[in-house]
């Protein structure tokens, strides 16, 4: 079977999907040495503060929020991106309309790799 190499933002069938928690999902585009997970966040969702060991970039593809990263809230809209270092603690308040969030980590998560719930493992 060929390896599937292209794909579409907005087709949700693709993908590894993952619930994060009760308004945020994911689905997810692992690779050899990075991961591409695309975020949806439902309007005025908080989602939780984790940390993890691997980089991870973000980019606000739509809506607007506030980026918390290492206790600091830092106001975001379409456009934007910013980097978080292994292990800073960090998480995503989506604004009024809900946020659609690139994320990118460097190496993969493991425990993104399947189906599954939660921040972690």
């Amino acid at each position: 079977m060929k390896e599937q190499l292209f794909f579409n933002l907005n087709d949700l069938s693709q993908g590894i999907p993952r619930d994060l928690t009760d308004g945020v999902k994911t689905r997810i585009f692992p690779g050899e040495n990075v991961m591409i997970s695309v975020v949806r966040i439902t309007p005025n969702r908080k989602g939780d503060i984790h940390s993890h060991p691997q980089e991870q970039w973000g980019v606000l593809l739509e809506g607007s929020g506030v980026r918390i990263q290492d206790g600091v809230e830092h106001t975001v809209t379409k456009g934007d991106f910013w980097c978080t270092p292994g292990d800073v603690p960090h998480g995503f308040i989506a604004g009024p309309d809900g946020a659609v969030i690139l994320d990118i980590f460097s190496p993969p998560r493991e425990e993104y790799k399947k189906i599954g719930k939660g921040y972690g493992a």
